[in-house]
C-alpha cells in the first residue's frame, strides 16, 4: 500500500500500534516518510504530520531502533568508522574535511568510502557518486547523531 500511495504522489506517515522492527524497516523501505507508534502524545504526532506534510521526515525512537538493528540483506553492515565517513562525506564535506573529522588520513577515508560503495554494490544498491551516497544515508535513516 505504501508503494502504491507513493507512486500516486502523496507523502506517507505510518502511525501504528505495531512496533515490530521488521515492519518498521519494511514501511520505510517501501517509501514511508516516517513511522511512529500510537502511544506518542498528541503534540508529537501533530509535529510528525506537519514535518511530513512540509516535505520532511518523521523520526522516532522506534524507527531509530529498527534501523540500528536492521540486518536485512539490502542494508549493508558498516563498521562505525565506515558509517561515520559515509555520513559526513554525504553531508557535503570534502574528503579532506571528512578525514579530519574521522581522525584518519584522506587516503584512509577514501578507502572507507570505497568499501562502503562495494558493500552497497553487493547488496544490490549500486552507489557511484556523492549524490548516490547521500541518497543511501537518507534511505537507510543514518544521520550524524
Amino acid at each position: 500500500n505504501i508503494r502504491r500511495l507513493r507512486a500516486a504522489g502523496p507523502r506517507v506517515l505510518v502511525i501504528s500500534t505495531v512496533a515490530d522492527r521488521r515492519r518498521i524497516v519494511a514501511a520505510i523501505t517501501a517509501g514511508a516518510d516516517g513511522y511512529l507508534t500510537k502511544d506518542h502524545d498528541l503534540p508529537t504526532l501533530v509535529r510528525a504530520v506537519g514535518a511530513v506534510a512540509a516535505g520532511g521526515t518523521a523520526h522516532s525512537a522506534e524507527l531509530a531502533f529498527a534501523w540500528a538493528h536492521d540486518d536485512g540483506p539490502a542494508r549493508p553492515s558498516l563498521s562505525p568508522k565506515e558509517r561515520q565517513v559515509l555520513v559526513e562525506y554525504a553531508s557535503g564535506l570534502t574528503l579532506k574535511a571528512t578525514a579530519r573529522r574521522a581522525g584518519v588520513s584522506p587516503h584512509t577515508a577514501k578507502y572507507y568510502l570505497d568499501r562502503v560503495k562495494d558493500k552497497y554494490q553487493q547488496a544490490g544498491r549500486p552507489t557511484y557518486t556523492k549524490i548516490d551516497l547521500a541518497a543511501r544515508v537518507r534511505e537507510d535513516g543514518w544521520t550524524e547523531d
